[in-house]
């Protein structure tokens, strides 16, 4: 079996790291890092890596549109300490914009609502909320960001002009459609999908291809549907634990204290919880299928 020595790194973001694996073939490594406000923080979510692909691996699985999946978890190409927190994925011409779909208002959407009544161009009912539910979802793409940096919203008609009015719309229904298919996932599961962002790439033949991570905690903002309650902020399935208690204990941002063992524990166990919801599987189950 190889091990991660044996392959070229040739990317390494907040959370994942690319190797090369072969002219076609990239392997994705998902760490137990985490980041808030764009700050990678030096203390893991013990699995976080695990869960992450596991949900990707799921919804890749369940999502009718093409994905870059170019192997199973437990392939042998997948070095056995990167095993269940990996997958094999196709190169891709990657599409230069977050695709973002949102379901209901609230974050920097709701913000920009506040101030002028849209959200990236896109014009709103007037009266919404926190956590009102949008009248259908909207697709707000963003600009990518260099480490470090934060992502730019921005209008439609800026990826028009950027990418060209099909390849734009493109985007659009495909970020709407996979939307829709998981929103509906995670209904069944009690669970609200509140907004997600996807990345894209293009193959050899130039077909549309759902890549990167999708639908976890980390890329969607997933409440619980049984404490919804429109007009206040919602408890998430997420990382935003993290980021009330970095914001309440941070005064010099380039040196952010550890967490607490107790905000690990808890911000583990939401992770979890999040998975095991969605895809109706034991965690402990899930841990011991890649362990044997």
């Amino acid at each position: 079996m190889s091990s991660l020595n044996d392959y070229e790194r040739i990317a390494a973001g907040k959370v994942r790291e690319i190797y090369s694996v072969d002219p076609d073939t990239l392997l994705m490594v998902v760490s137990d890092r985490i980041s808030v406000f764009d700050y990678i923080l030096d203390t893991p979510i013990p699995d976080k890596g695990k869960i992450l692909t596991g949900m990707s691996k799921f919804f890749f699985d369940t999502i009718d549109f093409p994905n870059h999946l170019a192997g199973e978890l437990d392939d042998e190409r997948i070095p056995r300490e990167a095993r269940g927190r990996a997958m094999l994925v196709k190169k891709l011409d990657m599409v230069p914009f977050e695709c973002v779909a949102r379901g209901y208002l609230t974050g920097s959407a709701l913000k920009e609502y506040r101030q002028t009544g849209t959200v990236c161009g896109i014009e709103l009912p007037e009266g919404l909320t926190e956590a009102s539910k949008l009248p259908e979802p909207i697709f707000t793409p963003a600009t990518k960001a260099e480490l470090g940096d934060h992502d730019e919203n921005v209008s439609f008609e800026y990826m028009v002009d950027k990418l060209g009015r099909e390849s734009a719309e493109q985007l659009r229904d495909a970020t709407l459609s996979i939307y829709s298919q998981a929103a509906a996932i995670a209904e069944k599961a009690g669970i609200i999908l509140v907004d997600t962002k996807f990345e894209f790439g293009r193959d050899e033949n130039g077909q549309l291809v759902l890549a990167d991570e999708v639908l976890t905690p980390d890329s969607s903002r997933y409440w619980p549907a049984n404490k919804y309650q429109e007009g206040q902020p919602q408890p998430s399935f997420d990382k935003q634990y993290v980021r009330d208690w970095v914001a309440a204990n941070t005064t010099d941002w380039d040196n952010i204290p550890s967490l607490p063992q107790e905000v690990v524990a808890a911000t583990r166990a939401l992770y979890v919880d999040a998975y095991e919801k969605i895809t109706g599987q034991s965690f402990e189950d899930y841990l011991n299928q890649l362990a044997s």
